[in-house]
């Protein structure tokens, strides 16, 4: 990679020397690519706006995140400030480089929103947030361009995939029985963190920081990326298995006044900060493949309760309701034990105009 890095090391420079006065709104517009935007935004979807869109969100986003992060965790790619000391670092980052998360997920979050919402605008409007937020990754040198190019091939991979098969994936998946689901759920969750975990005891396990890498690398990349894959794997997890069970209860209708939906998400939102507060707390002194375990078991829990356990609460509450015989789509969960028949209105309304009913 040598032969990629000094060059770019030198263009990302000279794209640095265009004046610090860039730093601060990048750093604002990077944000718009990170998970601690993009998870609160689905979430907002998922309880507020339109159940079926959210839910489809969340395990396309999750599924990508799970994708880059193994991605990571192969490739040991260096950061541009930690292989140079020529780049300065406007941000940082504590995995692995390549390929850029930011770049991958903006491309699947922004992306499909832009082109569910079957306006053309709206999708040359995703396309320019996407390539603003893979310019800022370059310009606060925390991602090379091929880190980048990466990034956005398997981005556009994924993206292009859920628009082409995601109705046909939501039937099949409801027509399972449990045993099956279940089954699929734990492998296409666990089977990547184990990947990862032999890949890096096995190969990788003598790996240390090349003497090439002169800049600021942190302690342990290696482990960092894979509690990020442990964490991403285990929130997939959780995701999966909740919206399943809530359609078969179901589902839920998101429609309701502005205060119930405003209600709806601050009772959300608050439960996941308290939960993960507990989790860093309790974790915080863990190392290793300990610390990823403890993630990938909180993070299924976390997402199991953004899924689930809070819209039941909602409709518990009154906050929210069942969608009805009448609703568009067709009526949820009148299908047999298997769950045929369900998928009309469960995970159902591609577009998100519909309310998810």
């Amino acid at each position: 990679m040598d032969v990629l890095w000094e060059p770019e090391s030198t263009a990302i420079g000279w794209i640095q020397g265009l004046g610090d006065w860039l730093a601060p709104p990048l750093v604002a517009v990077t944000q718009l690519g990170s998970q601690f935007v993009l998870i609160p935004l689905v979430a907002l979807v998922f309880w507020c706006v339109h159940p079926g869109a959210g839910a489809r969100l969340f395990v396309v986003l999750t599924a990508s995140g799970v994708v880059n992060y193994l991605g990571k965790a192969v490739f040991y790619g260096a950061r541009p400030y930690w292989y140079s000391a020529q780049v300065t670092a406007h941000s940082s980052g504590s995995s692995f480089g390549m390929p850029s998360q930011h770049a991958q997920a903006s491309t699947v979050f922004w992306g499909y929103l832009g082109f569910r919402s079957g306006r053309r605008l709206l999708v040359w409007a995703a396309v320019a947030l996407i390539a603003a937020i893979c310019l800022s990754r370059i310009y606060l040198g925390v991602h090379y361009f091929s880190d980048v190019l990466v990034g956005l091939l398997l981005g556009g991979a994924v993206l292009w995939a859920a628009l082409r098969w995601e109705d046909r994936i939501v039937a099949w998946w409801l027509g399972l029985d449990t045993a099956r689901w279940v089954g699929y759920a734990l492998a296409a969750s666990a089977v990547p963190c184990l990947v990862a975990a032999l890949w890096q005891s096995l190969v990788r396990g003598d790996w240390t920081v090349p003497a090439e890498w002169i800049g600021a690398t942190p302690t342990d990349p290696a482990g960092y990326t894979l509690t990020s894959l442990f964490t991403v794997s285990g929130a997939l997890l959780g995701g999966l298995a909740g919206f399943t069970l809530l359609a078969g209860r179901g589902w839920y209708s998101a429609e309701g006044s502005p205060t119930s939906r405003v209600a709806r998400f601050a009772l959300g939102i608050s439960g996941i900060v308290v939960v993960q507060v507990v989790v860093h707390v309790v974790a915080g002194g863990l190392t290793g493949l300990t610390e990823a375990v403890v993630m990938f078991a909180a993070y299924a829990g976390i997402a199991f309760w953004a899924a689930f356990g809070a819209p039941e609460m909602f409709i518990r509450s009154g906050l929210a309701r069942r969608p009805g015989p009448g609703a568009a789509g067709g009526a949820a969960g009148e299908g047999d034990g298997a769950g045929h028949g369900r998928s009309g209105g469960v995970f159902g309304g591609s577009s998100p105009r519909d309310d998810g009913k």
